[in-house]
This record gives C-alpha cells, sequence and structure tokens, in this order.
C-alpha cells in the first residue's frame, strides 16, 4: 500500500496535476506529473514528499474490477515513488482498457509513462 505521506487527496492538489502538469497516454492509462517545486509556506524546511493520486471512473468497469485496478496501481506506484523529484505530484488516471488489463500490462504501462515524462521523450 502506499504510504499515508505519498498520497494525494485533496481536490486542489489534482486539479494542479492535471491542468498545470505533463501528461503521458498508453493503452490503458494515463499519467499526469507536476514536477517538485518548493512550497511557498513552507520556508526553509525539507523538500515536500511526492505525491500520488488516482482516478478510476464507472468506464473502467463496477466496483469490484474498479478497486481492483486502483489496488494494483497503489501497489506500482508504490515501488517507483523514489523516481520521481521531490515535492512532485502524480496523477494515475486508469482508461477502459485498464480493467482488462493484467497487472504486467499496468507495469508496463505506467513505466512506460514514467519514463517519458522524467526523460522528457518527444512527443
Amino acid at each position: 500500500m502506499l504510504p499515508t505521506e505519498n498520497r494525494l487527496r485533496r481536490r486542489e492538489d489534482f486539479a494542479t496535476a492535471v491542468r498545470r502538469g505533463r501528461r503521458a497516454g498508453r493503452p490503458s492509462l494515463v499519467v499526469h506529473l507536476r514536477s517538485g517545486s518548493t512550497d511557498p509556506h513552507a520556508p526553509g524546511e525539507s523538500a515536500p514528499p511526492t505525491r500520488a493520486g488516482f482516478v478510476v471512473s464507472k468506464a473502467v468497469g463496477g466496483a469490484v474490477v474498479r478497486n481492483k485496478v486502483k489496488r494494483r496501481l497503489r501497489h506500482l506506484m508504490r515501488d517507483r515513488v523514489a523516481q520521481l523529484p521531490p515535492g512532485s505530484l502524480v496523477v494515475v488516471r486508469a482508461l477502459p482498457g485498464a480493467g482488462d488489463a493484467d497487472h504486467a500490462q499496468l507495469a508496463r504501462d505506467l513505466d512506460a509513462a514514467m519514463e517519458r515524462l522524467l526523460g522528457g521523450g518527444a512527443r
């Protein structure tokens, strides 16, 4: 499970990541990344932790399928949070194909999207 300090919970944080961040799409998901920046409300403190949130709509499937996809994405993101710059906001939005994708496919799509965002790959 993703640690509490790495969870994105506030609506404003989701909106910031989606509207002001970069995005990379794959067949089963879209990743939005707002790179880490200093927090103007906390001068002199260490960088805030990277936080991740997940959006899984009803288009993905029923409640059981949506929860399974969220659990898989949280598990995958837990191992990848350290790769991101401190203070980053990440939103992973599952597409309808994510409900049929297995764990390995979700991992490949997440890795490819993050590599594109972090490596600055061409569009």
